[in-house]
């Protein structure tokens, strides 16, 4: 699906455009690259295009001229100014995006693993949000042939978080019961196909009934559909012992009751808290404050004596684990190739259009990925 920029609103102190603003390249450059900057917190109007000259790759790295890049909850977070590792790691002005794929253009002194017209998947702590990226060689992966550019830059993100939480985390058998909220998200779908891999009867959770198709195809033996059922008198019936995993990413609105469904010895598995967050762009900061202070505290002694935990995890801040997560990738790459997984539908927008990208995102509405095309 294509979309083009809707024009330019306003809402109290945070604008948002879906005509990015364009910062001309210096005079005397012949070749430019394109790329999405946030010189600070905002709402969707912070997000800029702008032109520089092209970078050369330094030693060790690798250049990649970007088809297509990934789009994710996360990158609106940044955009907001609430995500932890992009201020800690990086810091604004910041270009978001943690995925890219596209060709090798050049070769930096040192690489012997690349050659330049090799189709590859990048992956980027931020500044994926780019017509070119820099890259070291050892966070690139071979695009399977059976994947297109769009298909192989929105995957990383979300079926690596999946894969990080059910084989490191986890520990799947067969015939465990899981829920599965935003189950027609990007990792929702990812969980779902993870699960029906290692034999677990999956009950995804979707918020409205043109997403119920999907999150069957992607492997869920039951759905609840949230417009039309009561959550968890359905989730009770679906698993009358309890559920051997729960994967949240909603935050307080469901967190207490994910871990009271949880069977013993059944884990919560938390990656995100989006119904503490805005749909529309502008943030709340006295609704943000209350939810903070309502979300769940666990308690370590009930815990041991339920035999019920609860875990969590951010990619962003595993970049020490580097050689785990290339592991997972190369796992995850092995079954793509042999059709074991399949990649996700792809909402296709316009780098210039990552506003209406964002605001798509943070919609609810979207079902699998999207993607920016430079």
């Amino acid at each position: 699906m294509d979309h083009t920029g809707e024009g330019l609103r306003s809402s109290g102190d945070y604008e948002w455009s879906t005509e990015a603003i364009l910062l001309p390249v210096a005079a005397g450059v012949a070749k430019a690259m394109q790329r999405i900057r946030i010189d600070r917190p905002g709402g969707y109007g912070a997000l800029r295009l702008e032109q520089l000259s092209t970078p050369e790759p330094g030693p060790g790295q690798v250049r990649i001229k970007a088809q297509a890049c990934g789009v994710n909850y996360a990158d609106g977070i940044i955009r907001m100014g609430l995500y932890a590792s992009a201020k800690q790691l990086h810091g604004y002005p910041i270009t978001p995006g943690f995925e890219l794929a596209g060709e090798i253009d050049a070769v930096g002194p040192g690489v012997t693993s690349w050659r330049v017209g090799d189709r590859v998947i990048g992956l980027t702590l931020f500044n994926g949000y780019a017509s070119h990226a820099l890259i070291e060689q050892t966070q690139v992966f071979a695009l399977p042939a059976n994947l297109s550019m769009e298909q192989g830059a929105t995957l990383p993100s979300v079926f690596l978080t999946a894969w990080f939480m059910v084989h490191q985390l986890l520990y799947p058998r067969p015939g465990d019961h899981w829920l599965v909220h935003s189950a027609a998200g990007g990792v929702g779908s990812a969980l779902l196909q993870l699960g029906k891999l290692a034999g677990c009867h999956c009950v995804g959770v979707v918020g409205a009934g043109h997403k119920v198709a999907h999150a069957q195809s992607m492997g869920a033996d039951q759905i609840i559909d949230k417009s039309t059922q009561k959550l968890w008198p359905a989730a009770q019936a679906c698993a009358e012992q309890g559920y051997q995993a729960v994967f949240d990413a909603n935050g307080v609105s469901t967190l207490r009751a994910s871990y009271e469904h949880l069977a013993p010895t059944g884990k919560l598995l938390i990656y995100g808290f989006h119904s503490m967050l805005p749909r529309h762009g502008r943030l709340n900061w006295l609704s943000l404050a209350w939810d903070w202070l309502r979300t769940p505290r666990f308690n370590p002694l009930n815990m041991t004596q339920s035999n019920r935990s609860v875990l969590a995890a951010n990619l962003s801040f595993l970049q020490a684990q580097a050689p785990r997560l290339r592991e997972g990738m190369d796992w995850l790459l092995l079954r793509f190739a042999d059709g074991s997984l399949n990649p996700l539908p792809v909402e296709r927008f316009p780098l210039a259009d990552a506003a209406l990208a964002q605001r798509r995102i943070e919609s609810g509405q979207t079902i699998g990925k999207l993607a920016l095309i430079p």
